[in-house]
Formats: structure tokens, C-alpha cells, sequence
């Protein structure tokens, strides 16, 4: 098999698997309360993925790298998927690709402002601004109450503040000294992510909520299918597309994966297509598009867990 051929065989296997994955997070939390879904689901990949890495001869982490995986994992699977499951309950999972699939706008936002930071060129600010511009036509129904059949403004809020967690950890990440295995340093902070999202369900009183014959059989598969296609099988093949094909091709999967959860939602819940949607979903797309091929803002490997 030639490496072109796996080479888009592993980025359509990233394309389908974690545009599915919001759609499958909308069913497991169905009848699973969503903090205990998404521990269970990021402690059991990140145990398997741990393992892996140390058995096949991965140097054992220092604290200061547990330290930092923690921060990691707990921006983006506690602060950032968390709050995605907990979103789904009242939001469709389209509507939540097309707002997490804006994190580019946010990480570029964030790294101009900070110290030191990249600032955008002419492009980069246009994809900016066409971005948030798509993102205010998105929400704006839901939290101005115009439409009645529009997501819950709560759960729309929520998402928002997931993409703002998401973009921290993915810019800590970055400056962060980790691991050099990639699959090494996500099990670490599945694993921290896991943990910190299992003590939110504590605190939240999600165990008292856990009825285990309440709990459907398409939601046990939906997060078998999280553990594995989502979070196993999904960041494998993305781990290897960072080492074997150029990132900007990689990067693709930023505006690839909210076009698969708005069809697969669509094709498989029943969840409203409307010119609205569509629209919105073209401008913030269109936007990522920008900003990915601005020269100034040449798109870096990002975690991506929280798929």
C-alpha cells in the first residue's frame, strides 16, 4: 500500500470518526448523566492508550510532565468536552460541531492578545471577522429568543465557553514540555481529564442519577463508540497524519468534521437542516478555511482528545 493511499485512508478515518463523534455523544447522554459519560469514556481510552505506550518502551513521564498533561487534559476534556456532553442534553449535535469547529477563531484571538503572540495579517483578521460574524448568526436566534425551535440559549452559552476551554488548553499545549510520543502524552491526559471530569459528576450529584436498567443500549453503544472509534481509533490515526502528512493537509479535519456531524445528525436524529444553519455552517467554515491558509498563521499540531 502505497503512503499516499495511507495517508488519506487514516485522514478520512479522522474525518468520518470525529465528525460522528457528536452525534454519539447526543445519544450516550441520553440515559448517561454527561460528566460520568465522558470520564468513563476518556479514563478507559487513556488507560488503554497508557499502557500501550509505556509496554512498547515509552520513557515513564516526570511529575512536572504529569503536571502539565493535567492542565491539559482538564482544559480540554473537563472544560472543553464536558461541557460539550453536558450542551448536547438541550443542543443539536450539529449546532455544537459548528461552534467547537470555530476553536481556530479563538485560538487565533487568544494568541494575538497574548504576549509574544502571533498577530494576523489582512487575511487572518478577515477570516476573523467572518467567523465571529458567522457565529453571532448562528447563536444569535437561540440566545435572543426570536426562534422558537432554536437550541436552548443555556446550552448554546455552553458551548461557547467549551470552545473557549478547548482553544486555552490546545495554546498551553503547545508551549507545554510533554512526552515526545504524542499517543503517550494523550493517555496521560485522558487519564487527568477522566479523573477531573468523574469528580465533577460527584459534585454535581450524577451518581445519585446513574440507574444502570435505565440506561439504553444505544447508549452503551454510543459510548463503546466513543471509547473506541472516537477517542482509540480516531487519535491514532491523527497522531500518525502529524508525523507522515503536512499539517496544513492535517488541519483540514477542522472544517471537514462539522460537514460530517451536520449530515450524520441530520441523516440519523432527524435534527433541522434549515438555510439558517446552512448558511452559518458556510461562513464559519469558509472562515477556519482563511485562517488556516493565512501565511501568518500556519496551522501547528493541536491536540485534538477531545473529539
Amino acid at each position: 500500500m502505497s503512503k499516499n493511499l495511507k495517508v488519506w485512508i487514516a485522514l478520512l478515518t479522522v474525518y468520518f470518526f470525529w465528525g460522528t463523534t457528536y452525534l454519539a455523544i447526543r445519544f450516550a447522554v441520553e440515559t448517561i448523566p454527561p460528566f460520568l459519560m465522558a470520564g468513563t469514556r476518556f479514563l478507559i481510552a487513556g488507560l488503554i492508550l497508557y499502557i500501550w505506550r509505556r509496554s512498547a518502551g515509552d520513557p515513564a513521564p516526570t511529575r512536572g510532565q504529569w503536571l502539565r498533561a493535567s492542565v491539559v487534559g482538564l482544559l480540554l476534556l473537563l472544560g472543553g468536552n464536558g461541557l460539550v456532553s453536558l450542551a448536547e442534553q438541550s443542543v443539536a449535535s450539529g449546532i455544537a460541531a459548528l461552534i467547537v469547529g470555530s476553536v481556530p477563531l479563538w485560538m487565533t484571538t487568544i494568541e494575538a492578545l497574548r504576549p509574544g503572540g502571533v498577530r494576523p495579517n489582512a487575511l487572518g483578521i478577515l477570516g476573523l471577522a467572518v467567523g465571529f460574524g458567522g457565529i453571532i448568526l448562528l447563536v444569535a436566534p437561540s440566545l435572543l429568543g426570536t426562534n422558537p425551535a432554536a437550541s436552548h440559549p443555556l446550552g448554546i452559552l455552553t458551548l461557547l465557553f467549551a470552545a473557549l476551554f478547548w482553544s486555552f488548553g490546545s495554546i498551553y499545549s503547545r508551549h507545554a514540555h510533554l512526552p515526545e510520543s504524542s499517543l503517550l502524552s494523550t493517555g496521560m491526559e485522558m487519564l487527568a481529564g477522566g479523573a477531573g471530569l468523574y469528580l465533577t459528576g460527584a459534585v454535581t450529584g450524577e451518581w445519585h442519577l446513574v440507574v444502570l436498567a435505565q440506561i439504553t443500549a444505544r447508549s452503551w453503544l454510543s459510548l463503546f463508540y466513543l471509547v473506541v472509534f472516537g477517542s482509540l481509533a480516531g487519535f491514532t490515526a491523527y497522531a500518525w497524519l502529524l508525523r507522515a502528512a503536512p499539517v496544513s493537509l492535517v488541519a483540514t479535519y477542522a472544517y471537514v468534521n462539522p460537514v460530517v456531524a451536520i449530515l450524520i445528525g441530520s441523516l440519523f436524529a432527524q435534527e433541522t437542516l434549515t438555510a439558517h444553519v446552512l448558511v452559518s455552517a458556510l461562513i464559519i467554515i469558509g472562515s477556519v478555511v482563511l485562517i488556516n491558509t493565512s501565511p501568518r498563521l500556519k496551522p501547528q499540531p493541536s491536540p485534538a482528545v477531545g473529539k
